[in-house]
């Protein structure tokens, strides 16, 4: 699903309109799964059921038994194995393919078709001499020939799908330097992952407007059902921040300049949002937005790129030198005796020796040291009073 400035605004809106723990397309898509399932079921209880009943007939024929009853027999067994076994043979291997094929890209299914293309291709051509062999390595070995060359050609093709797409963007002359198929399939374009702690945040609104973030912003559904959660949670202090997410959510979607796009791409067999952004990234080798310190480590470690919205609010901070001035308002005391702290306008913290004194004043200082920590720089300096 993809989310636009022309679209209407109810689409985002359902994360007010739901009760606490409701999720209307989960349970639409379980009911409308279940109700195909069932009607297989019953297809292949019939089916089975009439094709057990004329075995029974057959067999009575041979062991000269009644017909009747062991056609009911059958009947019976038949309709209950149909009933049993008839999704394990249709809709849950459907549904099996259809949840792995949304976990790949685009840019992996179609190298994976090309390679399997090429392995056909090349088993066709080896097929005719290897048919002309004795028997049985005539008959079976073309087939196990052209199993095997798919396999291998549909692995070779999948691993390097990096080098085939540089290879058809030369030929074409599109998309950029380095850039991925996208979760829409759209090739050329640039994906970021947001994850919830930023979108809750706020300030990725104000980023992505100045235009600093380059294709589109993924969301994807569980993160947007996160937020949901948050949002309909029985704090105050979570309901609002939630609600302030899907507030920005709205934000970023009305703005003509950003391109916003929540993506029903999923991660089968993992609970953890955090765990299912990492995946989701190594699928679509794209970096993940956050401000959350442990998901910036934990996706490191997998070789994940982040983009932290705190190391850039850390980067453009305005860089002071020992010997310069400025003015600041000192408006606390200071943990030692006698100092004073004041923030400048980006919130940098200044400790200002002596500056007990001028409490709630706005006085000139001079810059002693400046020490950056773990949690942001902090400046050190001395009231300038000549």
């Amino acid at each position: 699903m993809c989310i636009n400035a022309g679209m209407k605004d109810e689409l985002l809106s359902v994360g007010w309109a739901l009760k606490p723990g409701a999720h209307p397309v989960i349970i639409y898509r379980k009911a409308k799964s279940m109700s195909v399932e069932f009607i297989f079921r019953i297809i292949g209880m019939i089916l089975m059921g009439i094709g057990g009943g004329y075995l029974g007939v057959y067999l009575s024929g041979i062991f000269e038994l009644s017909p009747v009853l062991w056609a009911t027999i059958f009947s019976l067994i038949g309709a209950l194995t149909g009933l049993i076994i008839t999704p394990f043979i249709t809709t849950r291997p459907f549904r099996h393919i259809f949840s792995l094929s949304k976990q790949l890209s685009m840019q992996t299914m179609l190298s994976g078709l090309i390679g399997l293309v090429v392995g056909l291709v090349v088993a066709a051509l080896i097929s005719f001499p290897v048919s002309l062999l004795p028997v049985p390595f005539g008959q079976i070995l073309p087939f196990v020939g052209a199993v095997i060359l798919s396999y291998f050609s549909v692995s070779i093709f999948v691993t390097r799908q990096a080098d085939i797409q540089k290879i058809f963007r030369g030929r074409l002359g599109t998309g950029s330097a380095d850039g991925d198929f996208g979760a829409d399939g759209l090739s050329g374009e640039r994906n970021v992952l947001l994850d919830t702690s930023v979108i809750i945040d706020g300030r990725i609104a104000d980023i992505a407007h100045t235009g600093f973030i380059a294709g589109n912003m993924l969301v994807p559904s569980f993160v947007l059902n996160e937020l949901q959660h948050i949002a309909d949670s029985s704090g105050s202090l979570r309901r609002q921040r939630g609600r302030r997410g899907l507030d920005i959510l709205n934000r970023l979607r009305k703005d003509p300049a950003i391109m916003l796009k929540i993506t029903d791409l999923d991660v089968e067999g993992i609970r953890e949002v955090d765990d299912k952004l990492v995946v989701l990234a190594k699928q679509l080798r794209c970096p993940i937005l956050t401000n959350d310190y442990n998901l910036n480590r934990v996706a490191e470690l997998q070789g994940v790129r982040v983009l932290n919205i705190n190391e850039l609010a850390n980067a453009v901070k305005a860089v002071y030198l020992p010997g310069e001035e400025m003015e600041v308002q000192v408006i606390q005391e200071g943990k030692e005796v006698g100092q004073g702290v004041g923030y400048l306008d980006d919130g940098t913290m200044v400790v200002v020796e002596g500056g007990r004194d001028h409490i709630d004043r706005t006085i000139p200082v001079v810059v002693t040291k400046v020490l950056q920590t773990a949690a942001g720089r902090m400046i050190f300096a001395r009231p300038d009073m000549d």
